[in-house]
């Protein structure tokens, strides 16, 4: 069974022996007569070309009637198999026996790699000084670009505000470590590797940008806001539904102070993309109510202006824009009406101004006369009460005849005090944003 499995191995492998006995032969016509000194000029010519070559050391070349044999080991098998091709470039080779194998001895397979390695450290050793030099060039252009970078201007001068500049700055630093990497590799002559490096650094961003999108979109939403400025510190805004004092807008997110003393964190892209209601940015600011009158009344009009001239009286409202009254809807029973009145809410508190506004105008419609609209109750009665409920006496007397009612101005009571009340949450405000100096916001900064 061996026997018959190495004859098909030799039958595999038979066509590829030949194939590698006959590549490098020499062609060409045989001459008739054969010469010793030819044969042993050839030789001569062999051995002086192989004792010029590393790796042939060990190989005996003999020539009879211009067929070369080549005999003794190589360090590795593509030197052998060079032989073939170097040999058959000699005038008078008629054919080569390539005999040469790859040696196994370790200490002639070691004293190659250990040369090799002598040499590179001699080498690496001769290039160390000028990489010295390369290196401190590095350094010095590095240095230079982040002391320039460190110095306020004309960074400041140039950015609307400190998160920019120092986004200048960023750049800046991005740009001599650009600048003395290319010098220090021009020295060394190794400038082909810059392409290598720029392209694997813009692989790693590449891959670095979709992993962190939304931290990038947040940081351009940052940029964004701190140059468009929507709002300004102790501002009351309202951002997808959070309504508060703004406290300051940082690298990362706008901070707000509620009403009810809660810091709230939006993500400024968030923030960039949302509504945003500032009710800051003008002083004049309304307040509306809504009132039901019974509809019964004969002259819906005399409320509505008794409801406009109540508004008017209070001191704390504005002329212009006038204060207004419309019956807006009907109702379940009644008619409502819409009261609107415009204060100056830097001195005016929104809330306090129009909970004395209500309780105004209900004295005034009330003392006038006119009716306020009641909860409605329907009652079922179960058949069995409906027989003694009939015994009794549900006669009314006559309603007392409708008389056309008139639309006076009552004495208003005394207003109440409605001055704001901010200010201690403005001073709670100012306090947290002394706490931290990171802040995007100016107090006098240009806004959209």
């Amino acid at each position: 069974m061996r026997a018959l499995l190495f004859t098909l191995c030799l039958l595999a492998f038979a066509p590829q022996m030949s194939l590698a006995q006959t590549a490098g032969q020499p062609t060409g016509t045989i001459a008739v007569e054969a010469s010793a000194d030819q044969d042993a000029a050839i030789a001569n010519r062999i051995r002086a070309i192989l004792s010029e070559l590393d790796g042939y050391d060990d190989v005996t070349v003999m020539v009879k009637a211009g067929i070369v044999t080549l005999r003794g080991s190589t360090l590795d098998t593509a030197t052998a198999a060079r032989l073939d091709e170097l040999v058959g470039r000699v005038e008078g080779v008629v054919a080569i026996e390539n005999n040469v194998a790859e040696t196994t001895d370790v200490v002639r397979r070691l004293n190659p790699a250990v040369e090799r390695f002598r040499a590179r450290a001699l080498q690496l050793a001769k290039f160390l000084p000028l990489a010295g030099v390369a290196l401190c060039v590095f350094v010095l252009v590095v240095l230079f670009g982040f002391f320039i970078a460190r110095r306020k201007q004309p960074w400041d001068r140039l950015a609307p505000n400190a998160f920019i500049a120092d986004i200048y700055r960023q750049i800046l630093r991005l740009l001599f470590i650009i600048g003395g990497l290319v010098a220090a590799l021009d020295i060394l002559n190794a400038t082909a590797l810059l392409s290598g490096i720029l392209g694997a650094a813009g692989i790693v961003g590449l891959a670095i940008g979709f992993a962190v999108r939304d931290t990038v979109e947040n940081f351009i939403a940052s940029i964004m806001l701190s140059i468009r400025q929507p709002f300004r510190p102790n501002d009351t805004v309202e951002i997808e539904g959070d309504t508060g004092k703004v406290i300051r807008l940082t690298s990362r997110a706008t901070i707000l102070m509620s009403f009810d003393g809660n810091q709230i964190r939006i993500p400024n892209a968030t923030v960039f993309k949302s509504r945003i209601v500032n009710f800051s940015r003008n002083a004049e600011r309304r307040f509306s109510f809504e009132i039901g009158v019974d509809a019964s009344e004969d002259d819906l009009a005399n409320v509505r202006d008794l409801a406009e001239n109540t508004i008017i009286a209070l001191p704390f409202t504005l002329e212009k824009p006038a204060p207004d009254a419309w019956i807006d809807r009907i109702g379940e029973g009644s008619m409502v009406m819409q009261v609107t009145g415009w204060i100056d809410q830097t001195e005016t508190s929104l809330v306090r101004a129009k909970g004395e506004a209500i309780r105004q105008v209900i004295a005034a419609v009330a003392t006038a006369g006119y009716d306020m609209p009641n909860t409605t109750y329907r009652i079922e009665v179960p058949d069995g009460l409906k027989g003694a409920i009939a015994n009794f006496d549900l006669t009314t007397a006559e309603p007392e005849p409708a008389t056309a009612k008139s639309a006076p101005t009552p004495d208003p009571l005394p207003a109440q005090d409605v001055e704001t009340r901010e200010d201690e949450l403005t001073e709670i405000v100012d306090q947290e944003r002394t706490t931290e100096r990171t802040d995007l916001l100016r107090e006098n900064g240009a806004q959209e």
